[in-house]
């Protein structure tokens, strides 16, 4: 089991499944404890401003609040991808049930966590796909996945982008999958900022919480931990039992689910820059190698 001095505390949009199969199964702290945060925006005032150590997140995210000024925040700050979880868990456009065709979404409410965002450039990219382009449709700011949701279903948006479970629980209550996301993705990446990676307080608690997740997904892309993975999606996601088993199979897919090794590859960085760049706002140049990735002790990461 991995252990440190302080229990780490993580931001995140939904409860991970992994983190805590990881917890049942003795490879993280099980001192580390989940943050619920409601949008992106708060997610990382609350990592810099040091109420979070880690922050389970889209990588967009992490270039967003490092690079890019005009982010929702208006600053940036050290933050730093220390390790890619999962290739996005099925992260797909989805319309609320009884739609018909995905021309019906034109001048409709969209739901995006906030316009500037990552899954919001996803969103973009996926209504391009069925036909539609920004202005024949409205964006709602409904904050994160569960939110969005809990919005599709109750009439608050007639579309929005969902993963992570929250895809399964939307597709059980009649919702329409219109179109997925660019391949090769990266769905979601642990990061933290600059001083919890180089020697800071929380360092160890964080390259343990990191390891532990790395070590966890490959007990669970072995096939080792499925009666775990779906008592905790059960329990943490309120899924159905067949529908947990679902989940499972996502976290094994090999397109959509777990990433073994945590490497953050360039191919599929490379598709999450490029929708930023085609949708809203990035600087130049290569990004990656500014300390975007953090390099881990050994460099090795």
């Amino acid at each position: 089991m991995q252990t440190s001095a302080r229990p780490v505390v993580v931001g995140t949009f939904s409860p991970s499944v992994l983190l805590r199969t990881g917890r049942r199964l003795g490879m993280i702290d099980p001192g580390v404890r989940e943050q619920p945060v409601a949008s992106s925006p708060a997610q990382f005032a609350a990592l810099l401003g040091g109420e979070l150590d880690a922050a389970l997140t889209s990588p967009d995210n992490v270039i967003a609040y490092r690079y890019v000024p005009g982010n929702p925040l208006g600053r940036t700050g050290d933050v730093r991808i220390v390790s890619a979880v999962d290739r996005g868990l099925g992260l797909a456009l989805y319309a609320r049930p009884g739609l018909g065709p995905a021309s019906e979404l034109r001048g409709q409410a969209v739901g995006v966590d906030v316009p500037d965002s990552g899954f919001a450039f996803a969103l973009y990219a996926a209504m391009e796909a069925v036909g539609l382009r920004p202005g024949d449709y409205r964006t709602v700011a409904l904050g994160a996945t569960p939110r969005r949701l809990e919005a599709l279903l109750g009439g608050g948006c007639a579309a929005t982008m969902l993963n992570a479970g929250s895809d399964l629980r939307a597709e059980d209550a009649g919702a329409v999958r219109l179109a997925g996301v660019p391949r090769p993705y990266l769905g979601t990446v642990l990061c933290a900022p600059g001083s919890a990676t180089s020697g800071g307080g929380t360092s160890g608690g964080v390259r343990a919480l990191a390891a532990g997740l790395r070590e966890t997904a490959r007990v669970i892309l072995a096939g080792d931990a499925d009666g775990v993975v779906v008592e905790e999606a059960v329990a943490a996601l309120r899924l159905p039992p067949a529908t947990a088993v679902r989940y499972l199979e996502r976290l094994k897919d090999p397109g959509e689910g777990l990433v073994a090794d945590g490497r953050a590859d360039a191919a599929s960085l490379s598709t999450v820059l490029g929708l930023r760049r085609r949708h809203g706002t990035a600087p130049g140049g290569d990004l990656f190698s500014g300390g975007l990735l953090d390099q881990g002790e050994d460099g090795d990461r």
